[in-house]
């Protein structure tokens, strides 16, 4: 699937500190954060923050940081964050490119720590970015895009100096996963329409590990055409692939009148028409998947009869 394409999939998800946000722990200065490209050590808490990856500036924003500059990933405008972040930044930060990234603005923003934990994981990038400050980039042996909310929360705390905060953010989300996690012994599939072509999401996206956490099972089928993605192409002739106990489909790009119109979809298929509700389930964040815990779950329990 080609980049561009990846990007759309996925949704189509002056002051980090410095302006008002939270001040970063003392604990921070000298911290060294593991990544997949070697060990990231910050000499001193960081007080300019540019968020590159995909949600780590909501993933800031829920630790109190906010970031100067971030990459608006699922298209928000504004201050680059969906409803659920909503107040938690005091002044609009910098919004900066996604898939291509723009040095000199990055660099003109003067950070002392670059966040790029969810990405294309791209080596040349990311030498590029530790030219202008040091970078946290995803963990090891994760595929492109693939970094987990809960690596994300522990990269981004750590590199923050608070692991407190990080760890309490967690803690919370994983008893909220625990309250919903309600469809053991059932199936599904969560797909997307795009350009009159459809897809799955795979272990590794956070959409599919959703529905893993709440206690569904992913075809083992779908699973299998993965080769270190988190989306495979569902061909018009075997969209009975799609087909599962709960079949939750989503239009990216567009209103979802010509996914329900279409005599392809599985009969019976949950068909997401709320924005929002879409864009939490695809974020990946913490802030986006207690959003989509509240909004999804009695849709999927309905759904299920």
């Amino acid at each position: 699937m080609k980049r561009g394409l990846v990007v759309l999939l996925s949704a189509l998800l002056l002051a980090a500190c410095g302006g008002g946000g939270g001040e970063p722990e003392p604990a921070a200065a000298g911290v060294t954060v593991d990544t997949r490209f070697g060990p990231v050590t910050i000499e001193k808490p960081p007080t300019r923050v540019v968020a590159l990856g995909w949600s780590d500036a909501e993933t800031a924003l829920a630790l109190g940081v906010r970031p100067v500059g971030a990459s608006d990933w699922l298209g928000f405008g504004g201050k680059g964050v969906g409803p659920w972040a909503e107040g938690l930044y005091q002044q609009a930060p910098t919004l900066l490119g996604t898939t291509e990234v723009d040095y000199e603005a990055v660099a003109a923003l003067q950070p002392d720590l670059i966040l790029n934990t969810r990405s294309d994981n791209d080596q040349a990038k990311h030498e590029k970015l530790t030219k202008i400050a040091p970078t946290i980039a995803a963990p090891k042996d994760v595929i492109p895009y693939g970094t987990s909310w809960r690596q994300q929360v522990e990269l981004v705390a750590k590199a923050l100096g608070k692991v407190a905060e990080g760890e309490k953010i967690i803690a919370d989300l994983d008893a909220e996963f625990a309250a919903n996690r309600r469809f053991e012994g059932r199936t599904t599939v969560v797909g997307a329409y795009f350009d009159g072509k459809f897809g799955a999401y795979v272990s590794g996206d956070p959409r599919a590990d959703f529905m893993k956490a709440i206690g569904f099972t992913l075809r083992e089928d779908v699973e299998d055409l993965a080769s270190g993605t988190f989306y495979v192409d569902i061909s018009a002739e075997r969209l009975d692939l799609l087909a599962a106990d709960l079949s939750v489909l989503f239009p990216i790009g567009g209103d979802a009148t010509a996914l329900k119109a279409n005599p392809l979809v599985p009969r019976g298929a949950l068909v997401l028409d709320d924005k929002n509700l879409v864009n939490a389930f695809s974020s990946g964040s913490s802030l986006g998947m207690s959003y989509a815990l509240e909004h999804a779950v009695p849709l999927f329990t309905a759904a299920l009869g």
